[in-house]
């Protein structure tokens, strides 16, 4: 197996500087419907983990940690179903994540859709939505690309 591969943003910088300004705009729809940096991280996170994506799992919770969000809960993600850490549109925003990150199994089922239209306005869901696209495009970049992830020397 080769340890290098095409570093798709250094070979097709543009691309990456169209995903990366999506990514912002993303961001800026995160903002006008309300969703704030601890459900927007948690999400990130989420699809990140279910894509097997170090390097963005990294980035993530390194911006969670500076929202506020604490160690117990960060470990909480994986097992949100079973967790009682979570707020019910913390919840909510975890499925809509796993079925986005998911979406060739079912797409968004009925079921998921209703439970967490019942929870999100129609602008807090369109901009969930779109960030699960826009994290789960970059996680394919970089599992793809298999950016690497050292680990942290201490400072």
């Amino acid at each position: 197996m080769s340890e290098t591969r095409v570093h798709l943003s250094r070979t097709e910088p543009s691309a990456y500087r169209a995903l990366d300004e999506f990514s912002k705009t993303v961001g800026g729809i995160c903002d006008e419907a309300g969703i704030d940096a601890r459900l927007r991280e948690l999400v990130l996170i989420h699809c990140s983990q279910l894509n097997g994506c170090a390097y963005c799992t990294r980035i993530h919770v390194d911006r969670a940690t500076e929202a506020g969000v604490d160690v117990d809960t960060l470990t909480q993600i994986p097992a949100w179903r079973e967790s009682g850490v979570f707020s019910d549109r913390e919840c909510a925003a975890l499925e809509l994540a796993e079925a986005f990150t998911f979406i060739h199994d079912e797409g968004v089922s009925d079921e998921v859709y209703n439970k967490v239209g019942s929870v999100f306005t129609e602008k807090e869901y369109a901009a969930l939505s779109w960030l699960c696209v826009s994290i789960n495009a970059f996680n394919r970049i970089v599992v793809a690309g298999r950016y690497p992830v050292p680990p942290r020397t201490a400072s």
